[in-house]
């Protein structure tokens, strides 16, 4: 196909595609003659994850390069799980409207302080198999340190019952993963689940925090003799 079908099928402008292809981002087509290049199936697909990566994920064109070429190595399912999910931005209660060293100052402080030994308290606790390079780890403590400051402190054991949550619904993450052999395809499902995804379960914890509360309330309305609802 010519550029301009890659541009129709694939929903990027011509001038985004030709800039992507300077950026080393998208491989180059096969040149039919000095003016006309031919791309094909796979040039589709790593163009929705470029997008997936810099449009959902957030990353920058720099950072999109790295995981490309990451993705590019002859890498299993589980090493390109692992490059996709430590690319991504990651949540913090703290640090979220922080850059540079305002930002570095704030990780240091969660890690050196209580928060940092109360993550490790709870990855111990959990069992989990947590890579010492994971940038999760800090962000946690960072989060926790936030709340420490607010006069709100959470335990190793406070967090349990959220850290079991939390894997019950990684294991429902990684159902989705189940038969996707192909690297490209595994990344793009990687970065949707969690850009997409992410503010779903956010949104269902909400709903249900809303029901929970009716329901109290019901509960002690008729503790007093009124009608829920009332």
């Amino acid at each position: 196909m010519r550029i301009s079908e890659l541009s129709l099928r694939s929903g990027v402008p011509v001038a985004t595609i030709k800039y992507y292809r300077r950026e080393g981002l998208l491989p180059e087509g096969r040149a039919l003659n000095p003016t006309t290049v031919e791309y094909d199936e796979e040039h589709i697909q790593r163009l929705r994850l470029i997008r997936s990566l810099i449009q959902l994920g957030g990353l920058s064109v720099a950072r999109t390069r790295e995981v490309l070429e990451a993705v590019d190595r002859p890498l299993d399912a589980f090493e390109t799980l692992g490059v996709v999910h430590h690319a991504l931005p990651v949540p913090s209660a703290e640090t979220n409207d922080k850059k540079g060293g305002e930002r570095e100052g704030v990780a240091a402080e969660g890690v050196s302080g209580g928060a940092g030994a109360r993550v490790e308290a709870l990855i111990e606790n959990m069992g989990w198999q947590i890579s010492d390079a994971s940038p999760h780890r800090p962000a946690l403590a960072e989060s926790l340190a936030a709340l420490s400051r607010l006069g709100t402190d959470y335990t190793a054991a406070d967090l349990i019952p959220y850290a079991r949550l939390a894997t019950a619904t990684a294991d429902l993450d990684f159902a989705q993963f189940e038969g996707i052999e192909d690297r490209i395809a595994l990344a793009e499902r990687a970065v949707v689940l969690t850009a997409l995804f992410e503010p779903v379960v956010r949104l269902l914890r909400r709903l249900a925090q809303e029901d929970a509360n009716h329901r109290r309330h019901d509960r002690r309305a008729c503790g007093r003799g009124e009608q829920p609802g009332e």
